[in-house]
């Protein structure tokens, strides 16, 4: 089997969980089989073929979501290998538990994106909601292998407990960025809110935007010049983001000691 492309047949009035529909579960089926896939859509369990109109085409395996909507959630969800292209904005828990493979959203997306992605690479057009990249309610496990890149801004809670990775926002982020923070990089070209780094014990917070505040549980270290950054930037090409530049010059702030104290806040000067 090859790509498969769905269009919704009529706009979503509930939540869709489309996570069966990933390149891996399709490749083996034939159309009259993907056409019986039972989705949960709000309370309900429908067929595919009652919500999407679907064609098998040819090239790579993969699977493409022509419109998209802001319900249609747990796009690529656990996906190991293969392609998704949703073509247009996407709901929540957009590649959650990924662990291989590309997906990529023309519009915006909602909550938990790549929240506990494994590997692979996640790229949103739009917007990010709140916990990109971040644990579920009551794990301590987020983020831990990866890229993600956001060409628009990210809500709050970026990293949530991330453990390892990149994530790129070349628009703003909201507060509590890289809260709670293993290890793995943040780079944020645009402004970020209050609180950046809360609790973080280790990681990189890269800022292009001095925030309002850094959180005095972080030591002012002074300004570096570090000959690793031009090539740190340059990587970012390499993962579909070229906005950030280059630099080397950088205040480090070190922290948060009120947790482990070996992270570090670079703010680009």
């Amino acid at each position: 089997m090859s790509a498969v492309t769905f269009a919704l047949k009529a706009a979503l009035r509930q939540r869709l969980d489309v996570s069966p529909l990933i390149p891996e579960a399709l490749a083996p089926l034939g159309p009259d089989q993907i056409g019986a896939i039972p989705l949960q859509y709000g309370n309900r369990t429908l067929a595919v073929d009652e919500l999407f109109d679907f064609e098998v085409g040819q090239g790579d395996p993969g699977v493409i979501f022509r419109g998209g909507s802001e319900k249609l959630d747990y796009v690529g969800r656990g996906m190991t290998q293969g392609e998704i292209r949703v073509e247009g904005p996407a709901g929540a828990y957009v590649g959650l538990q990924m662990k291989g493979g590309r997906l990529s959203v023309t519009g915006s997306v909602g909550l938990f994106c790549a929240a506990e992605m494994r590997r692979g690479a996640i790229l949103v057009e739009g917007d990010a909601g709140d916990w990109l990249g971040g644990a579920l309610p009551g794990n301590r496990k987020g983020m831990a292998g990866g890229s993600v890149v956001v060409r628009g801004c990210a809500g709050a809670r970026v990293g949530d407990h991330m453990r390892r990775g990149v994530i790129l926002i070349e628009g703003d982020a909201g507060e509590y960025l890289g809260s709670r923070m293993v290890a793995g990089t943040i780079a944020v070209k645009g402004r970020v809110g209050a609180h950046p780094g809360y609790a973080m014990k280790r990681g990189t917070l890269l800022l292009f935007s001095a925030p309002g505040s850094v959180p005095p549980t972080f030591n002012d270290c002074g300004l570096h010049t570090l000959g690793f950054l031009p090539l740190l930037l340059r990587s970012f090409v390499g993962l579909g983001s070229s906005a950030f530049g280059i630099c080397q010059r950088v205040q480090r702030y070190a922290g948060d000691l009120a947790a482990n104290g070996k992270g570090e806040i670079l703010i680009v000067q």
